[in-house]
């Protein structure tokens, strides 16, 4: 993560970090003090045990201080417990994970009668990476005579932000509702978004914005603080609006999440946090609002290596639509470049990516030849399909 080199530190302070550098060390004490022993050769009985007595536990102790200690002296390169020490100092802890909670829409055959969806109802993904994602109805749930489409409280079965997919994904009743004929998640059915227990780079990332709310009050600093609180927001995910949008003392705030714009109601909660429980400074009027987002039309057109099976093929599309679609936030199972606000999102680092993770594509053409440059938006897939190439 850094580029601080810690035993180069410890070399310009004199200190010897080599087991050929202690040795010398040694040799040079021995001749100042006039020793009578003078084989000094690598087989000689009197280094082999200078060597297991003091230079192997000087060399460990260096290590030790070169790798661990001095590394998680500093905010910036501390890690583990490490870093949770110096949260302690100013009085943060790690954010716990959480489990993702939303609505499902659920879809009947016939509006005809009642129809009732039990507690417990699972609903699947397809399988995405090798896993099947599911979300669980909390409650019992009773569609009205004549009302055709509904929805229906769920939360998810693990915690995690790999929870948070995008629209379509959870799709699949695993056992047939009788009188449902489809399920779905839309654009913005997640109520809270799940996430996992908070990393060292984003938990590292508010103990630095700390430093500068120490007032906690009138500055940017000390909301970052507040609203990073919340499960599922990094300080680096929080954009302000200055300039005084609703008259003096006003500002917004526009908020992202690893999914993307978060949903109103969890922004309202948010909102209620800072305007309603007092966590705002006299006389200020701080608004917060999901991210803004632009609808990004995308087609992608395949050409596999030659001679791959259909079987294959389809395998490949799949993998490539999962991949594009974790690149636009809609799920995080690859370690793909994703969008970002005030950005640009590069297409050709997209194919690079692309070909580095699927052996058997040979080439990739997007129905676009730009790339997709965002201000305080953040780019969606509002239509999306990958096509295989003839």
């Amino acid at each position: 993560m850094s580029d601080i080199d810690y035993r180069e530190m410890l070399k310009e302070a004199g200190v010897p970090t080599t087991e050929a550098e202690m040795d010398k060390i040694w040799k040079d004490l021995n001749e100042e003090q006039g020793s009578l022993i003078q084989n000094d050769s690598k087989w000689s009985p009197f280094w082999k045990l200078i060597n297991a007595i003091v230079t192997k536990p000087c060399k460990w102790l260096v290590d030790l201080l070169a790798d661990t200690a001095l590394p998680n002296t500093f905010l910036k390169t501390a890690s583990g417990i490490w870093l949770d020490i110096f949260a302690w100092g100013v009085d943060l802890k790690r954010k716990e994970a959480t489990a993702a909670r939303g609505l499902i829409q659920f879809a009947r055959v016939n509006s005809v009668g009642a129809l009732t969806i039990p507690a417990g109802t699972v609903i699947e993904t397809p399988v995405i990476s090798g896993y099947v994602y599911r979300m669980l109805t909390t409650e019992e749930v009773t569609a009205a005579d004549g009302e055709l489409v509904f929805n229906v409280p769920v939360k998810a079965e693990q915690t995690g932000e790999a929870y948070n997919l995008g629209p379509g994904y959870y799709s699949i009743l695993p056992r047939p509702v009788p009188g449902v004929a489809a399920v779905k998640n839309d654009a913005e059915w997640l109520d809270i978004p799940g996430a996992d227990q908070e990393k060292d780079e984003p938990f590292r990332l508010r103990c630095q914005n700390q430093f500068s709310a120490v007032g906690q009050y009138h500055h940017d600093a000390a909301y970052t603080a507040d609203i990073a609180l919340f499960a599922g927001i990094r300080t680096d995910y929080i954009y302000f609006e200055h300039g005084a949008p609703r008259g003096p003392g006003s500002a917004n705030v526009f908020i992202m999440i690893d999914s993307g714009a978060p949903s109103q109601d969890f922004v309202d909660a948010i909102n209620d946090y800072i305007r309603d429980n007092g966590h705002h400074g006299h006389g200020d009027d701080m608004v917060c609002f999901p991210m803004p987002v632009t609808p990004v039309e995308l087609t992608a057109t395949i050409y596999p290596v030659a001679h791959l099976s259909e079987s294959k093929k389809e395998e490949l599309k799949a993998g490539v639509a999962d991949f594009i679609r974790c690149a636009f936030r809609e799920n995080s199972n690859f370690e793909a470049t994703q969008t970002f606000p005030f950005s640009r999102f590069s297409l050709s680092r997209l194919d690079r990516e692309l070909h580095s993770l699927f052996s058997d594509l040979q080439s990739i053409e997007f129905n676009r030849a730009t790339d997709i440059v965002s201000g305080r938006d953040l780019p969606q897939l509002s239509c999306f399909s990958v096509e295989l190439g003839a």
